[in-house]
């Protein structure tokens, strides 16, 4: 582990690191944040490694917005299974980095599929990193010896693996698959849930039917709504058991709720309740050109045999290129590409040309898919 860093704490402080930072052309990046006690992450700490080193900053004792400059600046961000950082920076800072590389993303074109920092620092650099307490809380202060030097050490390599990992990408032609995904990432939109959309994430909801999946939408909209405006979990508003038991019988008076199954009798009062019994009349009269289906209702039935088939093939491919699957294409992503989803990644750039044209062949019956005993092979149909 790393025994020198700095520890930020002031202002003046910071506005010297911005300007070390501000103009270098790479710099390590991580956050620590929570999120077990409210809607928004809270973002603990941010540590950051560049040309003078590592440098620890506490957004608890000084405000991280100056960094906006180094994010906006001309650097890459380099950082590590960055999605959820991407999320943290935004809300904390205004803006997430204008270049990045996540060297997982970029690990994964590589045959490396989803390593964590501590097998990809061992595995390419040959150094072995302390794994530090998960359960470690980030928002305690002082943090003790050991927490700092855990939290410098996820960014103290970082930039050595984008160095070995571009390399690697450049020897196998596979710079412009990672560059390419990594923008992906970095410009992905990362507002809070739909709220219309919250209710896909509902165990039980895509078993239900008629005129439950429009109370469905609206109680976890007014639910994702209301969480985020008090800065609460959602299963603090209301746990999914209640909220599926809620859309299969809706209650029609405050004091039918206590009664439902995941509400061990309480009965949400004032705001909350009147809110509550709002969204499920709304649901109940809910049109149906307003409701908001999963992505996965709304594929023709006659196609999702074509998916499972498709699958097994971006499989056997993905072994043979030595890439994660994941980074081919998900069925998320074959049904996108099936629905003609305007924003399917595989309409588009490296996917295109390695798959889409392709899967659009065997959809229409151009090509099929043979197995020669050892593998499935692609082949033009006369």
């Amino acid at each position: 582990m790393p025994e020198a860093f700095e520890w930020v704490t002031d202002s003046h402080r910071l506005a010297d690191l911005v300007d070390e930072l501000a103009e270098a052309p790479a710099y390590g990046l991580d956050t620590e944040f929570h999120r077990e006690k409210t809607y928004h992450a809270q973002l603990a700490l941010l540590q950051l490694a560049g040309p003078g080193g590592i440098a620890l900053v506490d957004p608890l004792a000084v405000d991280p917005a100056p960094l906006v400059r180094v994010l906006d600046g001309p650097g890459v961000a380099v950082l590590h299974a960055a999605d959820q950082d991407l999320e943290v920076l935004q809300r904390a800072c205004g803006t997430v980095p204008s270049k990045l590389f996540d060297t997982q993303l970029a690990a994964g074109f590589l045959g490396m599929a989803s390593l964590s920092l501590v097998g990809l620092v061992e595995r390419l650099l040959g150094q072995r990193l302390v794994k530090g307490d998960r359960l470690t809380d980030w928002t305690r202060r002082p943090l003790t010896g050991d927490q700092q030097r855990y939290a410098a050490s996820d960014v103290e390599h970082l930039l050595d693996l984008r160095e070995r990992l571009t390399a690697d990408l450049v020897a196998r032609d596979r710079l412009a698959w990672a560059n390419d995904e990594c923008e992906l990432l970095r410009t992905r939109a990362r507002w809070a849930t739909a709220p219309e959309t919250a209710w896909w994430r509902v165990k039980e909801a895509r078993s239900l039917r008629g005129s439950a999946r429009g109370v469905a939408q609206e109680v976890a909209a007014w639910r994702e709504r209301r969480a985020s405006s008090l800065d609460r979990p959602v299963r603090f508003i209301l746990p999914d058991l209640a909220l599926a038991a809620i859309a299969q019988r809706p209650p029609r008076r405050l004091e039918d709720i206590g009664a439902i199954r995941g509400m061990d009798g309480r009965v949400p009062k004032g705001e909350a309740g009147t809110g509550l019994l709002a969204a499920v009349e709304r649901g109940r009269h809910l049109d149906e050109s307003q409701l908001r289906l999963p992505p996965t209702d709304d594929l023709d039935r006659r196609l999702r045999p074509a998916v499972t088939l498709v699958s097994a093939w971006v499989g056997q491919l993905a072994g043979d290129l030595d890439v994660d699957p994941t980074l081919l294409a998900t069925r998320a992503d074959l049904q996108a590409f099936l629905r003609r989803d305007p924003d399917a990644r595989l309409s588009t750039g490296w996917r295109r040309d390695l798959l889409g044209d392709a899967v659009a062949r065997l959809v229409e019956g151009r090509a099929a898919l043979a197995f020669d005993g050892r593998e499935l092979v692609l082949e033009d149909r006369g």
